[in-house]
C-alpha cells in the first residue's frame, strides 16, 4: 500500500517536472531564436541566460546535502547503508534547481532528479508508514526506480535497474515493491505527459544475421568511448575541485557562460539531447562532419556541465552521446556495407544502448530503456552483441561504473 500510493506520487512529481522541462525548453528555444535576430549583441543573451540558470540552480543545491549532481550515487550509498536518506529539503531542491539548470540549457538529463525524488518520497513513505529500516530501504530503493520509469516512460527499465544497478540483487519483496511504486507512477505521470514513447522512430525491418560482427565492433568502440567518458567526468570534477579560490556559484556561472556560447551557435549542441536523439533516430540529416563536430562538442560540454555543481543527470546526454556515435559509426561503415543493410536509425539505438552501457556498466538496463524510449523490440540482438561488446571493453580498460566512482567519491567528500 505504501509503495503504491507512494508510487503515484512519484509520477505526480516526476510528471509534472518533465512537463515543466519541456516548457522550458520551448521558451529557451524561442528566446534563442529571437536573440539569433539581433545580431551580435543578441548572441550575447543565451551566454546570459544559462550562466544565470548555473548559478541560480547551484546557489539552491549547495544548501541542500547531496543535492547537486545526478543523485543515483546517493541512491546507491542509501541501499549499501553508506549514508543516510533524506528527504525534507531535498525534494524540493531538485525539482527547482534541476528545472533552473536543465532548462536553462546545461548539458543534464531530468533523470538524475526524477530518480532522487523519487528515493526521497520513497524515504518519506517508509518513515510516515512506520515501516522497519529494511522494508523502508527497500522502498526508497524501489521508488528511486519508480523514478526513472517516469523520466523516460519506461516501467521494464525501472524494475531492471534497481535490480541491476542500485542493488545488485534480485529479492522477491524487493521486486515485488518496484513493480507496484512503478507502475503506479507511470500511471499517475501518464496524466500530465501521456504514454507517447519518449523517442519514437519509424518501424525498421531486422538487420540480418551476417551484421552481428559489426555491432559487436561498434560495440567494442562504444566502450572505449564509454570509458574515456567516465575518465572525463570524474577528472573534471576533480579539476575543478582545486580552483578552491573560486567560488563555487561563480564556478558554474562561467561553466554556464561556456555552455550559453556553444546554444547560441547551435542549440544542438546543449541541452539534454532529446531533440537531437530525435532527429538522429529519424534518419539523420547531419553530414559526417557535423557528427564529429556535435559528438566532440557533447563529450566535452556533458563532464563540463556536471561538475557546476547544480541538480541534474547523466542518463539522457550519454543517451544522445551514444546516438550521435552509432549514426557516425554507420557514415563511415556504409560504403563497406551492401544495399539494403542496416540505416544509420539502427546505429543510433545500437549505440545509445552500447554508450550507456560502457559508461554505467549495466547493460541490461541499457537494452530495456533503450528498446520501451523507442519501440524497436526487433533490435534485440543487435542490442545485446553490442552492450556485450561495450561492457567487456570498458571493463578490460579499467574504467569503473560511473556511480561506483561517484559514490566513492562522495562519501570521501562527507
Amino acid at each position: 500500500m505504501a509503495a503504491a500510493l507512494a508510487g503515484c506520487l512519484v509520477g505526480l512529481v516526476g510528471g509534472g517536472f518533465r512537463w515543466c522541462l519541456e516548457h522550458a525548453d520551448l521558451l529557451r528555444a524561442s528566446v534563442v531564436e529571437a536573440a539569433a535576430g539581433l545580431g551580435w549583441a543578441g548572441r550575447l543573451i543565451p551566454v546570459a541566460l544559462t550562466a544565470a540558470g548555473a548559478a541560480v540552480a547551484c546557489a539552491i543545491a549547495r544548501r541542500v546535502p547531496h543535492a547537486a549532481g545526478s543523485g543515483i550515487q546517493h541512491v546507491e550509498a542509501v541501499w549499501r547503508q553508506e549514508a543516510e536518506a533524506r528527504s525534507a529539503w531535498l525534494l524540493p531542491a531538485k525539482f527547482v534547481g534541476g528545472l533552473v539548470a536543465i532548462g536553462s540549457g546545461l548539458v543534464l538529463g531530468r533523470e538524475g532528479p526524477i530518480v532522487h525524488m523519487g528515493a526521497a518520497i520513497g524515504s518519506g513513505a517508509g518513515r510516515r508508514g512506520r515501516l522497519d529500516a529494511e522494508d523502508a530501504r527497500m522502498l526508497h530503493s524501489a521508488l528511486g526506480g519508480a523514478g526513472l520509469a517516469v523520466a523516460f516512460t519506461a516501467p521494464l527499465g525501472g524494475l531492471v535497474f534497481v535490480c541491476e544497478e542500485v542493488t545488485g540483487t534480485v529479492r522477491p519483496r524487493l521486486v515485488l515493491l518496484t513493480l507496484v511504486g512503478t507502475a503506479t507512477a507511470v500511471a499517475a505521470s501518464r496524466l500530465i505527459v501521456g504514454d507517447a514513447p519518449v523517442l519514437p522512430m519509424s518501424a525498421v525491418p531486422a538487420p540480418p544475421l551476417w551484421m552481428l560482427p559489426v555491432f559487436l565492433l561498434c560495440g567494442v568502440t562504444a566502450g572505449a568511448l564509454g570509458a574515456a567518458y567516465s575518465a572525463l567526468v570524474v577528472g573534471t570534477l576533480e579539476v575543478c575541485d582545486r580552483l578552491t579560490r573560486v567560488p563555487l556559484v561563480v564556478r558554474a556561472a562561467v561553466i554556464g557562460a561556456l555552455v550559453g556560447a556553444l546554444m547560441a551557435f547551435d542549440p544542438l549542441l546543449t541541452g539534454g539531447g532529446d531533440q537531437l536523439s530525435e532527429r538522429l533516430l529519424a534518419g539523420g540529416g547531419l553530414t559526417g562532419a557535423a557528427l564529429v563536430v556535435c559528438l566532440a562538442v557533447r563529450f566535452v560540454a556533458g563532464p563540463l556541465s556536471y561538475a557546476a555543481a547544480t541538480p541534474g543527470g547523466l542518463f539522457a546526454p550519454l543517451l544522445a552521446l551514444g546516438a550521435l556515435w552509432g549514426t557516425l559509426t554507420h557514415a563511415l561503415a556504409s560504403p563497406l556495407l551492401p544495399a539494403g543493410a542496416a540505416g544509420p536509425a539502427v546505429f543510433a539505438v545500437v549505440g545509445m544502448a552500447a554508450v550507456f552501457t560502457g559508461v554505467v556498466r549495466a547493460p541490461l538496463t541499457g537494452i530495456v530503456l533503450v528498446t520501451e524510449m523507442t519501440g524497436a523490440g526487433v533490435l534485440l540482438l543487435p542490442l545485446l552483441t553490442a552492450c556485450f561488446a561495450a561492457a567487456v571493453t570498458a571493463d578490460r580498460m579499467g574504467s569503473a561504473p560511473i556511480y561506483d566512482s561517484l559514490r566513492r567519491r562522495m562519501l570521501e567528500r562527507a
